[in-house]
């Protein structure tokens, strides 16, 4: 199922080319098509939010349930016809996202939207020296108010300590152990854990790629030019995940068809309680790496 705001994305890219392309009258009249088609499918769930409004309480219920549905929730959002404030969305997207984060996240505080659009937070607790932690904590928390509130313009996150060196972490990093008291391996990073070069696995791919790592199975997945890192297994069902499906960062199991958001540290899309086991995974001189535990060399699939 795809994500209205990613499509939307892509519907502006196409856009583009068809402007390079296709020439003026080609690019009007698509952008005109697309208009009038977005302002009919607003125009619809309008008239829809009205109606549930109009059946007070049974009608909230109602609403309460479409929301649960990701991909009503994201066209409500285009639309600027989701019936939670910013505040609530923003709260509700830190609660989604701290049992992700583990440890790095004690003391994440919500101080609300500027005048600007910029949401503010306040970060206590961090690892400080971590290289991992810093951006791990960033961009997921950035992640998760971007998706749950498009409207604002930046994410500061106050207290964080910068990371050493010119490391650039891509992937959110996984929680450490008993975080959620489910998972007794150590987290990667940390103790004997070391980083490890991923073997060449070419240009970037709709399809997620494998790569035995240290003697790990990794699930490489690339999502509009960004790599996210993740063990090879699927959460519900324990199969490999590298004949999968990837549409607009989202990942279906090619057995139980268990649905995760790459993006959002690999949580599924159809229970809170599930979620994939993320790597940290670092971009730098050395090349594309990831941190696991056993200090082996790296092994192409």
């Amino acid at each position: 199922m795809a994500d209205a705001r990613q499509v939307g994305a892509r519907v502006e890219e196409l856009l583009g080319i068809l402007q390079s392309k296709g020439g003026e009258a080609t690019a009007s009249a698509a952008e005109e098509l697309v208009r009038l088609l977005l302002g009919l499918y607003g125009d619809g769930l309008s008239h829809i939010m009205a109606a549930l409004r109009a059946e007070g309480a049974a009608g909230a219920a109602v609403l309460d349930r479409l929301l649960e549905d990701p991909l009503v929730e994201s066209l409500l959002l285009l639309h600027d016809l989701h019936p939670l404030d910013v505040d609530t969305r923003i709260q509700r997207a830190l609660d989604q996202v701290r049992p992700y984060l583990g440890s790095h996240a004690g003391g994440v505080t919500y101080l609300g939207v500027t005048e600007e659009g910029v949401a503010q937070l306040r970060l206590e607790g961090s690892c400080d020296g971590c290289a991992s932690s810093t951006v791990t904590v960033q961009l997921a928390i950035k992640g998760a108010i971007e998706d749950a509130a498009p409207e604002v313009t930046e994410v500061v996150v106050e207290g964080v300590t910068a990371p050493p060196g010119p490391e650039t972490l891509l992937q959110i990093g996984r929680r450490p152990p008993g975080a959620d008291g489910q998972d007794g391996r150590p987290a990667a990073g940390a103790g004997d854990a070391r980083w490890v070069t991923i073997p060449d696995i070419g240009p970037p791919s709709s399809r997620p790629v494998t790569a035995a790592v240290a003697g790990t199975r990794v699930l490489l997945c690339s999502v509009r030019g960004t790599l996210y890192a993740y063990r090879d297994e699927c959460a519900a069902c324990g199969i490999s995940l590298a004949e999968g499906t990837l549409t607009l960062g989202e990942l279906a199991c090619p057995g139980c068809e268990t649905r995760y958001d790459v993006r959002s540290a690999g949580r599924s899309l159809g229970d809170a309680a599930v979620h994939l086991d993320p790597l940290p995974l670092l971009s730098d001189s050395q090349g594309v790496r990831v941190a696991v535990t056993a200090p082996q060399e790296a092994i192409s699939s």
